[in-house]
């Protein structure tokens, strides 16, 4: 379980781990020659405020598999888990 609890409109996410072998048998970083990752939702903040103190809700949830914008984040360590926070505005679209 995540102890981290995201504020305004970050949200946590777990990268999934992706690795692909070339036809040589050569192992590529999974996010190395991508310009998008793929994660699951740990947890979300509560939105963001617009200037008349208005709350914006975020768009995802917990449990979403959304696509990412590679290298958008910071990268957090638990142990051997990671995870990322992540803006909302770095989430391009949400995975069926």
């Amino acid at each position: 379980m995540v102890m981290l609890k995201p504020l305004s409109d970050r949200i946590v996410v777990k990268f999934e781990e992706v690795e692909e072998t070339t036809a040589s048998g050569f192992v590529l970083a999974g996010s190395s020659h991508e310009a998008t990752k793929a994660a699951t939702v740990l947890a979300v903040g509560p939105g963001s405020r617009t200037l008349h103190g208005d709350l914006i809700a975020p768009s995802v949830a917990q449990g979403d598999k959304v696509l990412v914008e590679n290298g958008a984040g910071l990268d957090v360590k638990d142990g051997d888990d990671k995870f990322s926070i992540i803006r909302e505005a770095d989430i391009l679209a949400v995975l069926d």
